[in-house]
């Protein structure tokens, strides 16, 4: 997922270069929502491992 937010970011800011400011915008926002979306899954994988009770 973090490599998509990467992705969308590049795209963003080579059409932000090539003057296409609708589409650098479109994808600036779909890269913040991704990479806040890996965030949060990235935390949640962290701490409920750890509220597992073990055997």
């Amino acid at each position: 997922m973090l490599n998509y937010a990467v992705t969308f970011l590049v795209v963003a800011l080579i059409a932000a270069f090539l003057g296409f400011g609708g589409i650098a915008g479109t994808a600036t926002e779909i890269a913040r929502i991704l990479f806040f979306v890996f965030i949060v899954l990235f935390l949640v994988s962290l701490i409920v491992p750890r509220l597992r009770p073990r055997d």
